[in-house]
């Protein structure tokens, strides 16, 4: 372990002054900083009328606070925090550090980037489960990480505490928690950084002198109370800790980051909670709602079963406290007053007399409402709910206009804060308050047919483009037994100033109980609005953090949604506000009408397919593929160029599009010829010109059927390198694909067209008609055809083809090959992505002809070397190079290939699938090679074929 990782505070703040963050100086989030507002159109079940109500009571009568800190998406212990946010009112918070960008996706073909977008998205409903805030720091998943080290090394330790510090400086919780301790135990590197940063936020938070442009920016220092860690899910043998992330075996012995000790010997549970607790009000245990959120999260399982009722808990150890604390706990917050007195702790020991008092009253309001809270007539309690909001907006004068010294009135204005947020979402639903706007294609208020409202069965568009105007239609129900006055409606803009935003006729006054009032807006988008897009980017893969283009969202899951609606009602003489992000509807086939927030997108969208690639330095003529996508309402024409290399020239230069109407899309063709191609990098962009603009970038909305989708933007650039790569001639190459795979699209590069296998081609074993198959990556586990034909696979190999199999997962650990080989359960993998490389037998025919591979043809990967290497494998294999990160065994198992027959049966655990995509030279020379190998007449002499 680097000792650097234990300094002090004060080298910490220090060190900021060097490091230099990317674009303009990142200021905290500060009160009047947009804020996320929640982007479901509608409550889950759970989080509606009484249900919610009782959750609502629960939450009113605690200040609890709690935080987690993980790394991925899918990490965090989603039991534990359902139950105490849903079981116990606790105000909980989720930081993630990266968006799991570096994963795989069982569900689509969206990786890297566009992965963390959609991943995001799931991660959002997941937590809706659990009752959270959710916040992310600005670090990108890199893929596997071996080590704590590494992870921090590579991501830079100040940027990930940076990000956590702030995040703790802004929700201010009395207990931070980790689902990880820092250790090997924890799997790999991002979730040890994780731990770690847990319990070092714990003790740097509270210091001013770390980060300090934090404080100057607004946010206070903050000392949470206690800090716990999840107790090790690492298997423990009389050899010690299993390291799967290594293979080897550690010391059984854990860091304590915050007092630098260790603990010898496993973590003792210091709390264990119950969250396989049943809730009758939910209908479901806390781990059960739970897992229907992490069933959200699909494209890293592809969906999970809600688990049987049974007791469970979640075991906590306490690494370390400020307040007095036992060996055992009942919960996280033994030793720490909860009550809504103790917000006045804050003050100093002699004034705080008078503050409690007050509390005490706001909360005897609040036990008034428990006690007479009727669940079949929330009503009954509304005006008690409204005198607590009341009570809660004076003390929040109270403490504005006191002579409490400056922190003081900072937190306890925070807490208060939250209390008033709480009664007014109270409120809401004991008055049975509802909110829902949309964009409508009619400016005309809705009105019921003979079988009720169908106004939410009419499509709308789900963009609009900048210039363009649109309807918006707010409806307001009061459906509880209690009259209210609707005092204002209003659509606000979040992207940028220069809407024209103009409401019909004013639907305020008295809103009787079960009314409902329906107000209309016209909207006119100015010419340079936000696009709705992420607020942070980063130029290449090799950056593994993100740019934050605007800083007022660092920390935020996505930029706000352009378009709020926001309603002001008036009950008992306190102000109840209501908001709810605009709508469009989206009819989805097998599910019918959905709600999704309005986007605003760029008229003129452009694609270059692929991303990048390579070209021959001897046949340079490559075709490009330009997808233009529509968003104008009305018929658009213009071109489309290609912004060329010196000296290379386009067929056409220039093509024409013209489209009739919104989501039109149109595939332009162009034959770029270059002249003297050079082993070096060449950009080329395609540029679109409607309507007096330019326009060079575009979207794809990455998500899929339940999940919300939402647009992920880039450069409509190809990079391209000129390589020295030569592949038998008049190859034809079937393809059967795996997921998150683009390689049989890279294959173009080497002027190949695969043919994409169905199950059906598979089954029919009428194979023979190709050189060489490609099974794309973890096909075993999501082409069940390939287990069923196995043998038809085999049999095409013994009667001369040529199979590749690029890496799987234990599901292929059945000897499907033509010899036996395993993955042996935990499938090996190389992820430094510079690791040395030998090549065992450099007179290998196969790494000979038609290109003669070397240790350059390795150099300047990405992500990783690979996945899934084979561990043990019949002599029948020959196996020419061997790799292996630091400190791991060798590994030789990453390129295996087998005579069998008349053909060659070839394994490959290299991350292709993460090379060619991204143009990378030497993955393009390999696979030439090795889909030439029937053509390749040393190999067959050799072999005796």
């Amino acid at each position: 372990m680097r000792p650097d990782l234990f300094r002090g505070h004060a080298a910490i703040g220090l060190t900021l002054l060097s490091l230099v963050f990317d674009g303009p100086s990142l200021a905290a989030q500060q009160p009047g900083t947009p804020a996320y507002q929640s982007a479901f159109a509608r409550p889950l079940p759970i989080d509606s009328g009484s249900t919610a109500l009782a959750q609502s009571l629960q939450k009113l009568h605690t200040r609890a606070s709690l935080a987690m800190v993980t790394a991925h998406p899918d990490d965090e212990d989603g039991g534990m925090l359902t139950y105490e946010s849903r079981g116990q009112g606790v105000d909980t918070s989720l930081l993630t550090l990266n968006r799991g960008e570096g994963g795989q996706n069982v569900m689509t073909s969206d990786y890297w980037d566009e992965l963390g977008t959609l991943r995001t998205q799931e991660h959002l409903a997941a937590g809706n489960y659990y009752g959270i805030h959710q916040y992310y720091s600005r670090v990108a998943d890199f893929g596997f990480s071996k080590t704590i080290d590494e992870a921090l090394r590579t991501w830079g330790e100040q940027r990930v505490l940076y990000d956590a510090v702030r995040f703790i400086r802004l929700t201010r919780p009395l207990v931070v928690t980790s689902v990880f301790v820092g250790n090997v135990s924890d799997g790999h590197g991002h979730h040890q950084v994780a731990g770690y940063t847990a319990q070092q936020v714990y003790k740097l938070a509270g210091d001013p002198t770390v980060f300090p442009d934090q404080i100057k920016a607004g946010l206070l220092p903050w000392s949470p109370l206690k800090v716990y860690c999840r107790l090790p899910f690492a298997r423990v043998t009389d050899k010690g800790i299993y390291d799967y992330a290594t293979g080897h075996y550690a010391p059984v012995r854990f860091r304590n980051y915050v007092n630098n000790t260790w603990i010898e010997g496993l973590p003792s549970a210091t709390v264990e909670v119950p969250s396989g607790t049943y809730n009758p009000l939910l209908g479901a245990s806390y781990m059960q709602i739970a897992r229907e959120g992490l069933n959200e999260q699909k494209t890293q399982n592809g969906g999970i079963a809600i688990p049987l009722p049974r007791a469970t808990s979640s075991p906590y150890h306490l690494y370390a406290s400020r307040v007095a604390a036992a060996e055992h706990e009942s919960s996280f917050f033994d030793g720490i007053d909860i009550s809504l007195a103790g917000i006045a702790s804050y003050a100093p020991v002699t004034e705080q007399g008078p503050w409690r008092e007050k509390l005490n009253a706001l909360n005897a309001t609040v036990e008034s409402a428990i006690r007479n809270f009727d669940a079949a007539n929330p009503s009954t309690i509304a005006p008690t709910l409204a005198s607590g909001l009341a009570q809660t907006n004076t003390l929040l004068d109270d403490v504005a206009k006191s002579g409490l010294p400056a922190e003081a009135r900072y937190n306890m204005a925070h807490e208060l804060t939250v209390k008033q947020r709480q009664f007014n979402l109270a409120l809401q639903q004991s008055l049975g308050l509802a909110l829902l706007a949309n964009t409508s294609e009619d400016s005309s208020p809705t009105r019921p047919g003979p079988f009720g409202d169908m106004s939410l069965q009419q499509v709308t568009s789900q963009t609009v483009v900048p210039g363009q105007s649109i309807g918006v239609a707010v409806h307001i129900a009061n459906q509880g037994s209690e009259p209210v006055s609707l005092s204002s409606v209003e659509v606000l803009s979040q992207a940028g100033p220069g809407f024209t935003i103009t409401p019909n006729a004013s639907i305020t006054g008295e809103l009787a109980a079960g009314a409902s009032r329906d107000q209309s807006f016209g909207v006119t988008v100015p010419p340079h609005p936000e696009l709705t897009k992420p607020y942070f980017s980063r130029p290449s893969l090799a950056q593994t953090w993100y740019d934050i283009d605007d800083p007022r969202y660092l920390g935020l899951p996505t930029r706000p949604y352009p378009l709020l609606a926001q309603a002001t009602v008036t009950y008992h003489g306190v102000s109840i506000q209501l908001a709810g992000v605009v709508q469009t509807v989206n009819r989805v086939n097998g599910i019918g009408p959905v709600l999704q927030p309005l986007l605003i997108a760029p008229a003129i969208s452009l694609l270059v397919t692929p991303r990048a690639g390579i070209v021959p330095i001897d046949d340079g003529a490559f075709d490009l593929s330009v997808k233009l996508h529509s968003s104008v309402k009305d018929p658009a024409k213009g071109t489309v160029h290609l912004d060329l290399p010196a000296g290379w020239t386009s067929t056409p230069a220039s093509a024409d599009f013209s489209t009739q109407r919104e989501g039109e899309d149109q595939n332009l063709s162009f034959r770029v010829q270059p002249s003297s191609v050079q082993p070096k990098l060449y950009t080329i962009t395609a540029v679109a010109d409607y309507n007096g603009e330019k326009y060079t970038e575009g979207f794809e909305t990455v998500g899929y059927p339940g999940v919300r989708p939402y647009p992920y933007y880039r450069p409509a650039t190809y990079r391209t390198t000129g390589v020295d790569v030569k592949i038998a001639p008049g190859l034809k190459v079937g393809y059967v694909m795996g997921t998150g795979d683009d390689v049989g699209s890279s294959l173009e590069g080497l002027g190949v067209h695969p043919t994409y296998l169905a199950a059906q081609d598979i089954a029919a074993a009428n194979l023979s008609q190709y050189d060489v198959i490609i099974l794309g990556i973890r096909t075993y586990a999501t082409r069940p055809e390939l287990k069923t034909f196995n043998t038809c696979i085999l049999d095409y190999v013994k009667n001369g083809g040529t199979v590749i199999v690029q890496y799987q997962t234990p599901e292929y650990d059945h000897n499907f090959g033509p010899y036996p080989l395993t993955l042996s359960g935990d499938p090996e993998k190389v992820i430094e992505e510079d690791s040395k490389v030998q090549i065992l037998a450099p007179n290998d025919p196969v790494l000979n002809w038609p290109n003669k591979i070397t240790t350059a043809d390795f150099d300047n990967w990405v992500e990783e070397r690979g996945h899934g290497f084979i561990r043990q494998w019949d002599s029948h294999y020959v196996a020419p190079t061997e790799m292996h990160d630091a400190g791991q065994d060798p590994q030789k198992g990453g390129l295996l290939y087998a005579h069998y027959g008349k053909g060659y049966y070839v394994y490959m655990a290299y991350a292709f699938f993460r090379q060619m995509p991204e143009g990378v030279p030497g993955s393009y020379r390999i696979m030439a090679n090795l889909i030439s190998m029937s053509r390749n007449h040393a190999l067959a002499t050799a072999t005796g074929n």
